[in-house]
């Protein structure tokens, strides 16, 4: 008899361990959640024993960094408007809908106030582009002022965006940081800036951060009119032009069901 209390001893023992490993892998492996979140669905999570509701981790995005801190972005969201600046958006009365969404994302200044039927009131984020910080700065308690909690992202080429006090547009973001401590501002790392360049070029075939280079309409008539200027003048006459632009659109649609490849440059359509 005393083997068999000594086995079942054993099992329980045994079946405790197993439970409180599986306990602490869960409370502290992000892992084991996606592993699981199959199995229990979208409301487990790996605190789930221990907190109500569950906790949702704001994933650090390394390729954007706070003025001056240099701490990654954290930002959660699970549903994403992205507001046009488009004047498509006048008379769309999509404001209501849009600030239901979890984050609202403008570009740039693009206001809300007096527009808010149409693009809503709130604003989480904005994407700035290097050439639209001085449009901020003209505005800093608006845009920077205490109580406005949106998140800041800029980017730009690294010769406005240096740190080593060269970087024209950086300088702006870091007197804005100081002036208004609690502005949310990070900016887009080089490697960042690289790796969007890179998904461009394999979506258009165009590198984005090459400069405009010039060339004739024909390679064998040197010094005839350049070729953007040549397709801008057929794209917007009024009749008889050849459509370059439309053209190579329809090029681009056909490429997606047929086996047409483009080179020079290599164009990898998506």
């Amino acid at each position: 008899m005393a083997w068999i209390w000594k086995k079942k001893s054993v099992i329980v023992t045994s079946l405790i361990v197993v439970v409180s490993l599986f306990l602490v892998v869960i409370n502290y492996s992000e892992k084991p959640y996606f592993l699981l979140q199959p199995v229990f669905g979208q409301c487990f999570s790996r605190n789930w024993m221990f907190s109500h509701p569950p906790h949702k981790a704001f994933k650090p995005h390394r390729g954007y960094l706070s003025v001056p801190d240099q701490e990654p972005l954290k930002l959660h969201c699970e549903v994403c408007s992205i507001v046009s600046s488009s004047g498509q958006m006048l008379g769309r009365e999509a404001g209501a809908e849009i600030d239901q969404s979890s984050c609202i994302w403008r570009m740039n200044n693009a206001p809300t106030r007096g527009f808010e039927r149409d693009v809503g009131r709130r604003t989480d984020l904005r994407v700035v582009s290097h050439t639209s910080v001085p449009l901020l700065i003209q505005k800093p308690q608006h845009f920077f002022g205490q109580g406005n909690e949106t998140v800041y992202v800029v980017w730009g080429p690294l010769r406005n965006m240096r740190q080593d006090g060269k970087g024209i547009v950086y300088n702006m973001l870091r007197e804005a940081v100081e002036n208004y401590p609690h502005a949310r501002i990070y900016v887009t790392t080089e490697e960042r800036m690289n790796y969007c360049d890179t998904v461009f070029k394999k979506e258009t075939g165009k590198d984005r951060s090459e400069g405009y280079r010039k060339v004739p309409y024909h390679y064998y008539e040197a010094g005839s009119r350049d070729e953007c200027a040549e397709y801008l003048l057929h794209e917007s006459a009024p009749y008889g032009g050849h459509r370059f632009i439309t053209e190579k659109a329809v090029f681009a649609n056909w490429a997606k069901t047929h086996p047409i490849k483009f080179f020079s440059p290599e164009w990898q359509l998506l």
